[in-house]
């Protein structure tokens, strides 16, 4: 843009100027950097908010111009170089005015301007820490909110409903100060809850089983969903009761149950719609989890059938007199980003929402973590080979439990314990205590006898029925590793005593030497079942009598 454009922006000649403003559009249009113009930065970003700003009388004339303003500061804001120092609470409020969100709206009809104007106020809140600032005492919020309330009565356009919740989940994601604002003073949660149910709803036919959203339909519950995870976000400012609180969230848990069981137009959506409403999910405390299985009402004729196992009827999954399809689409999401797992510097982002949702199903009931025991550790059958080798998802998360990535690591540890009523028996059971160790360790429950349990929350009936698969070989088991190892000769058969001695203490002058050098820390186990670290290796013979009381107990 040369000098003489710069002076017809300047003029205020709109005709002259439209065509400028659509010939700049036209040549960046994928411009993300505007190094070239930056000594001009600041007079063409004023020239065009004088078109946007112009005086009641040529309003209407102006118009004619939004179009193409509008579309000019949208590419300009994409570089933040300048925004900061340019932009102007009255150019925000402008802006806010013209997308009908403001304290003086211009009331424009034409939703495709309005639409252009919030993508404008989406690149300026992210991008600009001013503008971000101008929202704590702006009325955007209160406009974008007091719009939100009339999605089910308007027909307000989707693309208009999506930047709405684009804009909103800008502003909360950005300003943790206005959540609780959002929430509590402007009942958020309770609308934007209304509003993804309203969506679901909406579908064509409500009957269908397998009725699709469409795409745009998708996205807008995903936008919607990235604001409701901003505001239910634990804090200590909520003023809602912890009554209000839990119907809020049981309302929310079962309209993400809803959501759940939808379907998209395509694997790529449907990904994307379940990946947001776990991620919601994570959010829910764990006694709405409940909300997640839905008692069946059994028919007279019905009334004898028999639902002590999973039951998949017409894409429904039936377990103990429930539906429990939301379950299982919650592993079947946990088994498709185990498969295509690529990278170790991911698994923390793929995995970890997935996890702590399950994590909160096990803990929130007794049916919820009979089933995904029943799903993830049924019974064994193949004892001859190691827990974490094999394509069940059992053998995909024990193999997990060593992973790099601590918080995946502790998130399946955690699932695999609940699931095994935080029995360490039968954790070692089924991961092998090598894989486990690390949790054991981290929990002061490293086994100092084998029956080591905790299951203060847990029923006193036991859930175990082994294989004759297991009982055959059980005592052939190696705890360590988790599986059947055929007997090995013993390689001090056929020693003297002296030659036992020798090489015990040449293993503990090895030993000795590694720790020196810092490549390990020998420990014993304390009191409290926890590792402690010992200053010589021969301090570990301290122990040696407990171990051998704790053996004779056991035979």
């Amino acid at each position: 843009m040369d000098q003489y454009h710069i002076e017809v922006l300047a003029s205020g000649d709109i005709a002259k100027s439209k065509e400028i403003l659509q010939r700049f559009v036209t040549q960046h249009t994928d411009t993300f950097d505007f190094t070239a113009i930056y000594s001009q930065w600041t007079t063409i970003w004023n020239g065009i908010f004088k078109f946007l700003r112009m005086p009641c009388e040529r309003r209407a004339e102006a118009l004619h111009i939004y179009p193409d303003c509008l579309a000019a500061i949208r590419i300009l804001s994409r570089d933040k170089t300048h925004l900061n120092q340019t932009i102007t609470v009255e150019q925000f409020d402008t802006l806010l005015n013209i997308a009908n969100i403001g304290g003086h709206n211009e009331n424009i009809s034409d939703s495709a301007i309005v639409v252009e104007a919030l993508k404008c106020l989406c690149n300026l809140v992210f991008q600009s820490t001013s503008c971000q600032m101008m929202c704590l005492k702006n009325a955007a919020i209160d406009g974008i909110v007091r719009r939100l309330r009339t999605y089910k009565d308007a027909n307000v356009p989707y693309d208009l409903q999506y930047f709405d919740m684009k804009l909103l989940f800008l502003i909360t994601a950005l300003n943790p100060d206005v959540r609780t604002k959002v929430r509590d003073d402007y009942h958020g949660l309770t609308y934007l809850v209304e509003i993804l149910d309203l969506i679901i709803k909406e579908r064509s036919d409500p009957n269908a089983q397998h009725n699709e959203l469409s795409d745009s339909q998708v996205n807008l519950l995903v936008e919607i969903m990235k604001v409701l995870f901003n505001i239910t976000v634990r804090n200590e400012t909520s003023v809602a009761t912890e009554e209000e609180e839990e119907i809020q969230f049981r309302r929310l848990a079962v309209v993400l149950h809803d959501l759940l069981l939808c379907r998209a137009t395509t694997k790529e959506k449907q990904l994307e719609l379940c990946s947001n409403t776990i991620n919601l999910l994570t959010n829910v405390p764990t006694a709405c989890y409940s909300e997640l299985v839905i008692p069946m009402h059994l028919d007279s004729d019905s009334s004898t059938t028999s639902f002590a196992s999973v039951t998949n009827l017409s894409g429904i999954h039936l377990f103990e007199g429930h539906d429990v399809t939301a379950l299982e689409i919650l592993l079947e999401f946990l088994k498709c980003r185990l498969e295509n797992m690529q990278k170790l510097s991911i698994q923390q982002e793929l995995l970890s929402p997935v996890l702590t949702a399950l994590v909160k199903c096990a803990r929130c009931n007794k049916l919820q973590r009979q089933y995904l025991r029943q799903q993830v550790l049924p019974p064994l059958r193949d004892v001859k080979t190691r827990p974490e080798v094999g394509e069940h998802l059992r053998n995909r998360l024990v193999k997990l439990l060593t992973t790099p990535a601590t918080q995946v690591r502790d998130l399946v540890a955690d699932f695999l314990f609940v699931l095994c009523k935080e029995n360490v028996g039968r954790m070692i059971k089924y991961t092998g205590y090598g894989n486990a160790a690390g949790l054991f360790a981290n929990r002061g429950l490293v086994p100092v006898r084998s029956g080591s349990s905790y299951s203060g929350e847990y029923s006193s009936n036991s859930e175990d029925s082994d294989t004759e698969e297991y009982k055959q070989m059980q005592h052939s088991i190696n705890p360590v590793v988790g599986c059947y190892e055929p007997p090995r000769p013993n390689p001090l058969e056929g020693m003297s005593e002296e030659q036992k001695e020798y090489e015990a203490m040449k293993l503990v002058n090895l030993m000795d030497q590694l720790n020196r050098q810092g490549l390990v820390q020998p420990c014993k186990i304390g009191e409290d079942g926890r590792p402690q670290a010992v200053e010589h290796i021969l301090e570990l013979q301290d122990s040696i009598p407990q171990q051998q009381m704790d053996q004779s107990h056991e035979t």
